[in-house]
């Protein structure tokens, strides 16, 4: 089972497809917003390996691998949850502890938002390496409509 999307292959870049499909509105919690690009008109943009030898013009299928979409969600949801509770604790004890006079509270506050603003560079340099990867991208599966 994958992650299935229809649309109309736009342009074709060596072994690349970008493929319009219509934006719904699970778009907005996606965590694959860099494989997908906005444009106007409630359009979404794919850009997807071309296994199917697609055309401009041509209907196709698109599918992501439901592993691929899980660890996305992971690593968007997770690894700065994951740094804002642990920048909370070392916060609350390390810099408590170097700054005597500072609030055990606002130390916290300081170390978790310290880390969780972070932990978005360390992604955006992790996401920007994963997207690059053959298997972490959308594939053209499938030609439903040949336009000729």
């Amino acid at each position: 089972m994958s992650l299935e999307e229809v649309g109309i292959v736009q342009e074709i870049k060596g072994p690349m497809a970008i493929v319009a499909v219509e934006r719904k509105n699970s778009c907005e919690a996606c965590p694959g917003g860099s494989l997908c690009k906005a444009v106007g008109g409630g359009e979404g943009r794919i850009e997807a390996l071309n296994n199917a030898h697609a055309k401009v013009d041509d209907t196709v299928r698109v599918a992501l691998k439901p592993y691929t979409y899980l660890k996305g969600a992971a690593l968007v949801y997770g690894v700065p949850s994951l740094a804002l509770i642990i920048g909370a604790v070392i916060g609350k004890e390390h810099l408590s502890r170097l700054f005597p006079s500072l609030d055990p509270d606002l130390a916290s506050a300081v170390g978790g938002f310290g880390l969780f603003a972070l932990s978005f560079l360390v992604m955006k340099i992790v996401s920007g390496r994963l997207s690059a990867k053959k298997e972490y991208m959308p594939v053209v599966e499938e030609i439903l409509n040949q336009k000729r």
